[in-house]
């Protein structure tokens, strides 16, 4: 494709990994924290994400269509990138590849994630703490989810690091390592977060 094409769509592709789908991120981690504070809690705040005005616009255009492009377009990137961490083995390399190979595990655990949730309540099901007790119910499904939201979280920080350095906002080695400190934390923060939600539904 055309340079100057490719270069609006990975522009497009690093802006919505964080606005809307990393804001998006943070508040489904959010929701699903009220889990440790009980059944009810966790009812609520599903139950108020769910009674939002205009919910399946917001799902639609906020979430589902930029998830998608994120998603394909990812996918794409992956497979033409060159790894090659064996010859160069530096920490942004590794980044570089474990960025590509945790999107392609987000792809699997987010089409299973929505099937289970999602599709399953348009069909009827309540989403509530019964539904995802039931699925923890499960050993293998609670690795799968650990793997998830280590993977989702992983991407996200990483991910903010990319953005920042490829939209002009740390263009310096110091800013960039500093940049590199504050992803760590956002990562160690929402993985605990997100943990945390797990094994209160066990």
């Amino acid at each position: 494709m055309p340079e100057n094409r490719e270069y609006v769509l990975r522009r497009l592709h690093s802006l919505l990994g964080v606005i809307p789908i990393g804001i998006f991120l943070i508040q489904h981690f959010v929701v699903n924290h009220f889990a440790t504070r009980g059944p009810e809690a966790f009812n609520s705040a599903a139950h108020f994400m769910e009674s939002l005005p205009f919910r399946y616009a917001l799902e639609i255009f906020i979430i589902f269509i930029p998830l998608l492009y994120h998603a394909i377009y990812g996918v794409f990137i992956a497979f033409q990138a060159r790894n090659n961490t064996l010859q160069y083995s530096y920490f942004r390399n590794w980044m570089f590849r474990l960025q590509r190979v945790t999107g392609i595990i987000l792809v699997i655990f987010i089409s299973w994630h929505v099937w289970e949730t999602r599709v399953a309540a348009a069909r009827g099901a309540d989403v509530n703490f019964d539904m995802m007790a039931d699925i923890f119910s499960n050993p293998f499904m609670v690795a799968f989810y650990i793997l998830g939201v280590v993977a989702a979280t992983f991407h996200f920080a990483n991910g903010l690091w990319s953005f920042a350095v490829s939209w002009g906002i740390t263009v310096t080695p110091r800013s960039q390592q500093i940049s590199t400190y504050v992803t760590l934390g956002i990562f160690i923060v929402m993985t605990v977060i997100g943990l945390r939600a797990i094994f209160a539904f066990i």
